[in-house]
C-alpha cells in the first residue's frame, strides 16, 4: 500500500509538506482567546469590588450623625479623620451597632450635614480627641495631569497595536499569513517516502516524469548544454488514476521537499488572502529548493477568465490565479522549484496557464491496461496476505476501465470480507464477491413476489441472451436476480481485452443488449414495465453520441454537434435544426435496434425460456452456467 498523504503541520496552513523542515512551534495563546480574556477581567473586577466592599473601610460601621454627636458628648471618641464633611473615627469603648443591635463596633464612618450649626471643633478640643484631615481637592503636578488626560488615547493605541500583531500572526482569521522562522536543514528522518516503486500501470507517464527527477538530481548537466526543464507539469486524466501519487513519487524519487495543496484551500471570502497564501507557499518552496510544489484540482482557480460566473477581474479566484501565474513566470532556472498540477478537466483551464514558460508540459494519465491493473493489484496486496491459488491476473482481466483508486478499494473490500468471515488470508472468492459489490452494488434483503421474480428473470435473461447472440459483443460474466443496490437484477458483461475504439456494429449491439430486458417483457407478457429506466438512459446516451459526436448518421453528417463535456460557450453546441436532426436520428437508431431485439427473442424463444428457468432456480448464474443454460458456446 502507498504511504498516506502527509497531514498539515498547522491547522491554518493551507498546504501539506513532505521532506521539508518542520515549521516553527506555534505561539502560545491565551486559552479562550478574546472571550476568555474579557470574562477573566470581568471576574477579577467583581471579586475586587466585593473584597473592597468588605475590607475597604477596615470593617468600620456607618452611623448617623446623631449617634456620633452622642458618643462625642459622652467622651467615647479617641480620634477622628476628616475629609470635607466625611468623618471617620475610633471609639474608646465598644458600642452596640445602632441598626440591629447585633454585634459591637469600634471604628465608624459618618457624614456631617451641611446645615449643622454646632461647635464640633470646640467639643473635640474639650474632649482631647486627636484630629487629622486632608483637603478635598488635591493639587497634582502638570505631568500627572497630562498623563491622566492622555490615558484614554494611550489605551486605544495599545489595543490597536495588540490587534495588529494578532492579525499579522494569524490569530484573527489571517490564516497562514504569519511570520516564519528561518529555514532549517531538511529532515530526512521521516520514514520511507513514495517512489516510482509504489506506482504501476502507467509506465509511459513515469518515463516523462523521469526527466523531472533527473533534472532535480543533476541540474548542472542540463545547464551545461543550455537545456531548461519545464517550469510546470500538468497531469490531466480521470479521477483515481494516480496523479497525486505520481507527483509525490517524483519528489520521493528525487529526494526533495514536497509541498502539496488543493487549489480550493487557497480561496477565502476575503479578497487577497488566496494570493497571499500562494506567495507564501512559493516563498517556502524557494527556501528549501530544489523542491516540488503540487497543486491538486487546479481547475478550481484556473478556469478561463472572462467566462462569467465571477465578479469581474477583481474577485478572489482570479487574484489567486494571477498570483500563481506571476510566481511561475518569475522563476529562474537556478531556483530548482518545479510546479506539478493535477486536474480532471484540462479543457477549461485558462490559456495563460498552458503557455510555454508555465505549464508547458501536459501529461495525460489514463486508466491502466490489463497488465497495469495486475501490477497495481500486486502493489495494493503487499500488506494483504493472499491465499494459495489466488490469481490476480484473472481479477485484472475482469476489471477493464478500473483506475488505481478503484482497484485499491476492491482489495480493501475483499480484505473486509475476509475479516468478517474470520479468514487468515484473502482468497479468490473474496476478490470475486468484492468485485460484484463494487460493480453491481450491495445485496438487498428484499423478498419479491413470485410474479415479480419471474418477470425479473425474463428481463435479465433478455439482456444476457441478446448479448450472447450479438457478434463481437462483450461476454456475459454473471446474471443474477438477487436485488443489488437500486436494481432488482443485474447482468454483467465485460470485454476480454481493453477497448480503445468502438465500431458502429458494436455500438448497435450494445443498444440491442440494453433493450433486451424491455423486449423480453414485450415478447413474454405483451407489456413493458418501469424496470428498464436505467437501460434507456444508457442506450439514449450511446445513440445520441453515434448521431451527434461520432458521425455515424448520414443525415447529420460527419460533424460533431454535441461536445464531449455537454457544454458550449454559446448555449447551443450547434444550430437548432442540427440538434433536432440528432434527436431524430437517435430515435431512428433505437427503433431499428428495438425491432431487431424483438425479432431475435421471438426467433430464440426456447433459449429465453430455458435461461429464465435456470435463473429462477439458481438465482445467480456465472459465465459458464449462463451459456450452458442458453444452449450456446462462447466463441
Amino acid at each position: 500500500m502507498s504511504n498516506p498523504v502527509p497531514p498539515r503541520q498547522t491547522p491554518d496552513q493551507p498546504w501539506r509538506s513532505e521532506g521539508a523542515p518542520p515549521p516553527p512551534p506555534p505561539k502560545r495563546k491565551m486559552p479562550g482567546g478574546w472571550t476568555g480574556l474579557i470574562l477573566t477581567a470581568l471576574v477579577v473586577f467583581l471579586l475586587s469590588d466585593l473584597l473592597l466592599s468588605f475590607f475597604g473601610n477596615g470593617g468600620s460601621t456607618t452611623i448617623s450623625y446623631t449617634e456620633f454627636t452622642k458618643q462625642l458628648n459622652g467622651g467615647n471618641i479617641t480620634k477622628i479623620y476628616s475629609k470635607g464633611d466625611a468623618i471617620e473615627g475610633t471609639l474608646k469603648n465598644k458600642q452596640p451597632k445602632p441598626d440591629d443591635g447585633k454585634g459591637d463596633y469600634t471604628d465608624f464612618t459618618t457624614q456631617r450635614p451641611a446645615f449643622a450649626n454646632d461647635n464640633i471643633w470646640g467639643t473635640l478640643q474639650a474632649q482631647n480627641v486627636e484630629v487629622t484631615a486632608s483637603p478635598v481637592v488635591q493639587q497634582r503636578s502638570f505631568l500627572a495631569n497630562l498623563l491622566i488626560s492622555l490615558a484614554p488615547m494611550l489605551l486605544l493605541i495599545g489595543v490597536w497595536v495588540l490587534l495588529a500583531r494578532r492579525m499579522s500572526s494569524g490569530g484573527l482569521g489571517g490564516g497562514a499569513l504569519g511570520r516564519k522562522a528561518p529555514p532549517k536543514p531538511v529532515d530526512t528522518s521521516q520514514g520511507r517516502r513514495t517512489t516510482f516503486k509504489d506506482v504501476a500501470g502507467i509506465d509511459e507517464v513515469e518515463a516523462e516524469l523521469s526527466e523531472v527527477v533527473d533534472f532535480l538530481k543533476n541540474p548542472q548537466a542540463y545547464r551545461r548544454l543550455g537545456a531548461k526543464m519545464p517550469r510546470g507539469v500538468l497531469l490531466s486524466g480521470p479521477p483515481g488514476t494516480g496523479k497525486t501519487l505520481l507527483a509525490r513519487a517524483v519528489a520521493g524519487e528525487a529526494d526533495v521537499p514536497f509541498f502539496s495543496a488543493s487549489a480550493s484551500e487557497f480561496i477565502e471570502m476575503i479578497v487577497g488572502v488566496g494570493a497571499s497564501r500562494v506567495r507564501e507557499l512559493f516563498a517556502e518552496a524557494r527556501k528549501v529548493a530544489p523542491a516540488i510544489v503540487f497543486i491538486d484540482e487546479i481547475d478550481t482557480i484556473g478556469r478561463q477568465r472572462g467566462g462569467g460566473g465571477g465578479m469581474g477581474g477583481h474577485d478572489e479566484r482570479e487574484q489567486t490565479l494571477n498570483q500563481i501565474l506571476t510566481e511561475m513566470d518569475g522563476f529562474s532556472g537556478s531556483e530548482g522549484v518545479i510546479v506539478i498540477a493535477a486536474t480532471n478537466r484540462a479543457e477549461i483551464l485558462d490559456p495563460a496557464l498552458l503557455r510555454p514558460g508555465r505549464f508547458d508540459r501536459r501529461i495525460t494519465v489514463s486508466p491502466p491496461d490489463r497488465s497495469g491493473r495486475e501490477q497495481i493489484l500486486r502493489i495494493h496486496t503487499r500488506q494483504v496476505p493472499l491465499a494459495e491459488g489466488t490469481d490476480l491476473d484473472t481479477v485484472a482481466r475482469t476489471t477493464p476501465g478500473m483506475t488505481g483508486a478503484d482497484l485499491a478499494n476492491l482489495v480493501n473490500e475483499a480484505a473486509l470480507l475476509a475479516v468478517k468471515r474470520k479468514q487468515d488470508a484473502v482468497d479468490q472468492e473474496n476478490l470475486s464477491e468484492a468485485l460484484e459489490k463494487v460493480q453491481l452494488g450491495a445485496v438487498r434483503p428484499l423478498v419479491m413476489p413470485k410474479e415479480e421474480r419471474e418477470r425479473t428473470a425474463f428481463h435479465e435473461s433478455g439482456h444476457a441472451l441478446l448479448g450472447m447472440l450479438q457478434p463481437g459483443a462483450d461476454p456475459v460474466r454473471k446474471i443474477t436476480i438477487v436485488p443489488r443496490g437500486r436494481a432488482l437484477g443485474v447482468t454483467l458483461s465485460t470485454p476480454d481485452t481493453d477497448r480503445y475504439s468502438y465500431t458502429e456494429p458494436y455500438l448497435r449491439g450494445r443498444i440491442i443488449g440494453a433493450l433486451g430486458g424491455m423486449a423480453a417483457e414485450q415478447v413474454v407478457y405483451g407489456v413493458v414495465t418501469t424496470g428498464a429506466e436505467n437501460d434507456l438512459e444508457q442506450l439514449t446516451t450511446i445513440a445520441r453520441a453515434m448521431a451527434g459526436r461520432w458521425g455515424m448518421s448520414e443525415r447529420v453528417g460527419k460533424v460533431t454537434a454535441i461536445p464531449d463535456d455537454g457544454q458550449s460557450p454559446y448555449g447551443l453546441a450547434a444550430a437548432p435544426t442540427t440538434l433536432d436532426a440528432v434527436d431524430e436520428e437517435a430515435r431512428r437508431i433505437v427503433a431499428e435496434c428495438w425491432d431487431e431485439a424483438v425479432a431475435l427473442l421471438h426467433r430464440h424463444r426456447d433459449r429465453l425460456d430455458a435461461l429464465a428457468a435456470a435463473l429462477l432456480e439458481a438465482e445467480t448464474l456465472d459465465e459458464d452456467a449462463a451459456y450452458a443454460a442458453a444452449g450456446l458456446s462462447r466463441s
